[in-house]
């Protein structure tokens, strides 16, 4: 059964939070912008487990779009499409959709004051889309305002102390598309994006700058790197470490990288992955397989030598063969994961299930192994 044992992640005192010039709770959501969003929630539902939790559409008076809310644990996905364009929003949705494919419109952030949280990032040098507002509903009153990052993607802060509705004002409850098994995963721990050759370091500097998070990891030259293709990587985080966002470049290499086939499918820069965080990656990824998700292959051989570097972890090196799930571990502990094959026919979007055990890396040592597999998919699909 997932999710039984609870694995806790270092604290950040009470007095570094409360210098935080830009503090924030947590991710409130991933909105994907999607071209069925009523398939979309119930892929979402029976292969990753997922619970819907509320609804906006034209039953509920949204005549132009509908938008279904799945979440898992403190995990919280939103999917919406638009039924007909009558507004510059639903234009936008339309146009997105049919630019990019299926993906992720908004990384929403909730922040304890939505009004001091964006009064800081456009002081900051953001672009704001959306100035602070507020909407209310019998469950309370909720604050949100918008600002733009990489490509088109957006970051909507979200302040909803004391709101106790299912999602937003506008959304009504809804039960379940099919019944929930056990749960599959319980947070996000990271999301990454891709941007073009040159632009890591511009938007390591917005983040640093507009809301004040540090560096937490830096991958480059033979860090992400295999015979054919290379990457560079950053991450950026909030004090707390509850919000990091891994940012992703390509680099000069003999071949096309993953980067650059995103790049050129998205039609842009854009989020790449979503890292989803999960107690038992044993049982969740038996679970998600059996419900039809495919995952990256992992050849044999990366496990003859498994023991010898990475140590014991809790889950059997021939359990781990099988269901091919990689290992990391550093100086803090180790790590479990396992990536996803991209969800939709263009090759874009993908998740990583990732169970920690002190660990608060992201696989380095998993990086080659992992892009000579993404590299197979690439020659496969014709575009390495």
């Amino acid at each position: 059964m997932a999710d039984t044992t609870m694995h806790t992640q270092p604290t950040t005192p009470a007095t570094a939070r409360q210098a935080d010039p830009f503090p924030v709770k947590g991710m409130d959501a991933v909105v994907f912008a999607v071209g069925n969003a009523k398939q979309a929630a119930h892929y979402y539902s029976t292969a990753f487990g997922m619970k819907r939790v509320a609804y906006s559409g034209p039953e509920n008076g949204s005549r132009e779009t509908a938008s279904y809310v799945l979440e898992s644990g403190g995990a919280r996905f939103v999917f919406t499409s638009v039924i007909k364009p009558a507004t510059d929003w639903g234009r936008f949705l339309a146009d997105h959709v049919a630019a990019h494919g299926d993906g992720v419109i908004d990384l929403s952030i909730e922040v304890p004051d939505a009004r001091a949280a964006y009064a800081y990032a456009i002081e900051h040098g953001a672009d704001g889309l959306t100035e602070p507002y507020e909407t209310k509903d019998e469950h309370g009153t909720v604050v949100r305002a918008v600002i733009a990052t990489y490509g088109q993607t957006r970051h909507t802060l979200v302040e909803r102390t004391g709101y106790d509705g299912p999602y937003l004002p506008g959304f009504v409850a809804a039960g379940p598309i099919v019944e929930p098994g056990p749960r599959r995963f319980q947070a996000i721990d990271h999301c990454v994006g891709n941007v073009e050759l040159g632009k890591m370091d511009e938007w390591v500097a917005f983040y640093n700058n507009v809301m004040g998070f540090t560096n937490m990891k830096e991958f480059v030259g033979d860090d992400i790197a295999t015979e054919y293709s290379a990457l560079m990587s950053k991450v950026v985080a909030d004090g707390t470490r509850k919000v990091k966002f891994p940012l992703n470049e390509p680099a000069i290499a003999k071949k096309k990288s993953q980067i650059d086939e995103y790049l050129e499918f998205y039609g842009g820069p854009g989020v790449q992955h979503i890292a989803l965080a999960t107690n038992d990656i044993v049982a969740t990824v038996r679970a998600m397989r059996a419900a039809g998700v495919e995952f990256l292959d992992t050849p044999d051989t990366y496990y003859d030598t498994l023991g010898d570097w990475a140590g014991e972890t809790r889950v059997p090196v021939e359990t781990l063969r099988e269901l091919k799930i990689l290992v990391d571990r550093d100086e803090d502990g180790y790590l479990l994961q396992i990536f996803t094959k991209p969800v939709q026919d263009r090759p874009t979007v993908f998740f990583e299930m990732i169970e920690r055990h002190g660990s608060m890396g992201f696989g380095k040592g998993n990086f080659k192994a992992l892009f000579e597999a993404i590299e197979r998919e690439q020659e496969r699909r014709g575009n390495l």
